[in-house]
């Protein structure tokens, strides 16, 4: 792993520059709105949410849009639906096709919603456009949409899909987030016709057809800008597609000399610069209090931060999220595996822990449900969490996020209540070397009302649990600290 510069902002008005599990520099440079600022503190006491990857693809059981991308990626060629077609043009027309068949007969979003209540979460966010074009939602701008004569699910009187999540979701009092991709892989303004596609990026050179980008650009803002007039209240945009973004020609030659050495696929490296500053001055007038989370793009216009698929090692001294499948893929596959219910929660007690917020995705079938096991898993998360959800929402880091390998820490925000987490139940004496009491500390285990004996060694601190509390949860256990 790469040696770490930290440089803090909070005073100084400076990007963080942070230790990440994924061996690169992650920068961050707080909102200087403060109204956005104290948006993100409320968004971190939700802690628990749910992204959903849902379109066209879901007929295949394929990986989300990236099968028609003409990069070599062991993990979307592999997963192109075999017997389409012998060439890349052919596959890519197939795939667009799956617009004239894609009819979700049984979309119940209320039923997704009432399932995400019961499992505790608290946000959703939900892909309204993925790379390959496709809208969820009814765009004046394309008829690459759900909503489209040609697809028959227009005929249905709920098919403008995104509008009908989101008001499910928010009649449950969840906080709604739209999924956006930035590059357009069926725009005509991002993968001009007249030159061949080679890679995830604009296919053309932007200094010599200027004005074909700002067509593409105006159709970015035009799409998002309908997404934040029309569908009611929207609390994040997140925006996917770090690779469109503003770079300096240092960017560029890094980026080039990357293709040279073979470790990097964009084969024409270029500036794609689609006005982010403007883009969020034009969609908070209309939501003025919206989170925007430009992924993987160091700047103002990326509130929060995503480390995707991974926990990091260490607390973060800024806002993020880990976005992870509940499954292998994010959209839907059949018969895929699934994690169990004891990892979903450790990892969600990690994550709370080290300062983050969980947000766990399941992709629809194509007729528009989850798979049972999906369902199993909210309600065995939900279980859990009407016990012990005291000790995630709206909590806040402690001094030290936990005490070997298999106890956390979180503390209430004013920092009178603390709460140890046990992955594994204490046989005997439970040793604490990372948490201190006051004289006064009452402990009790969540779930039961029977105060639980402590002392002070010199070792630490020794707790007893009776083993008679074991049966008041699962999973994991929680001890519950007050003065």
């Amino acid at each position: 792993m790469k040696t770490i510069r930290l440089i803090l902002f909070y005073f100084l008005l400076i990007p963080f520059l942070i230790k990440s599990t994924s061996a690169q520099h992650q920068e961050y440079y707080p909102d200087k709105d403060t109204a956005i600022q104290h948006r993100l503190e409320q968004w971190k006491d939700l802690k628990f949410g749910l992204l959903m990857h849902w379109g066209t693809y879901s007929q295949w059981g394929i990986v989300e849009s990236w099968s028609i991308c003409p990069e070599d990626l062991s993990w979307a060629t592999g997963a192109r639906k075999a017997g389409v077609a012998d060439n890349h043009q052919d596959y890519v027309k197939a795939y667009e096709n799956l617009k004239n068949t894609f009819n979700p007969t049984k979309f119940n979003p209320e039923r997704w919603a009432a399932a995400a209540k019961e499992a505790g979460m608290k946000y959703l966010v939900f892909t309204t456009k993925h790379h390959d074009g496709f809208c969820m939602f009814d765009s004046k701008f394309t008829d690459y949409k759900v909503t489209d004569k040609n697809c028959p699910f227009s005929a249905n009187p709920r098919s403008n899909i995104a509008k009908e999540v989101f008001n499910a979701f928010r009649s449950e009092n969840f906080w709604i987030g739209a999924y956006f991709s930035k590059p357009d892989w069926h725009s005509d303004y991002y993968w001009w016709h007249i030159f061949p596609a080679c890679d995830r990026n604009a296919n053309y050179s932007i200094t010599k057809h200027p004005e074909q980008w700002q067509k593409f650009t105006e159709f970015t803002h035009n799409q998002i800008n309908e997404l934040v007039s029309d569908y009611g209240k929207i609390d994040i945009l997140w925006l996917d597609g770090g690779w469109v973004r503003k770079k300096t020609d240092e960017d560029i030659k890094t980026e080039a000399m990357d293709v040279m050495e073979g470790s990097r696929w964009a084969r024409n490296p270029q500036s794609q610069d689609i006005d982010m500053p403007r883009l969020v001055k034009e969609v908070r007038l209309k939501q003025p209090k919206l989170i925007v989370v430009d992924r993987a793009v160091p700047g103002e216009q990326q509130n929060y931060l995503t480390p995707e698929q991974q926990i990091p090692d260490e607390g973060l001294p800024y806002p993020w999220e880990t976005c992870m499948t509940m499954a292998t893929s994010w959209s839907y596959v059949p018969n895929d595996i699934y994690k169990l219910t004891n990892e979903i929660i450790k990892k969600l007690v990690d994550i709370v822990s080290k300062g983050g917020n969980y947000l766990l995705n399941i992709g629809p079938n194509p007729e528009g449900e989850f798979d049972d096991t999906a369902y199993l898993r909210l309600r065995e998360i939900g279980e859990w969490i009407k016990v012990n959800g005291e000790a995630i929402y709206g909590t806040r880091m402690y001094t030290s996020y936990k005490d070997g390998e298999s106890i956390r820490f979180t503390q209430s925000k004013d920092g009178k209540t603390k709460y140890i987490f046990m992955f594994d139940f204490p046989e005997n004496k439970l040793l604490l070397t990372k948490i201190s009491f006051l004289k006064t500390d009452k402990l009790e285990l969540l779930g039961s009302n029977k105060r639980i004996e402590w002392k002070a060694s010199d070792k630490g601190v020794e707790i007893v649990v009776p083993k008679e509390l074991k049966k008041v949860t699962n999973h994991v256990w929680v001890i519950k600290v007050r003065s």
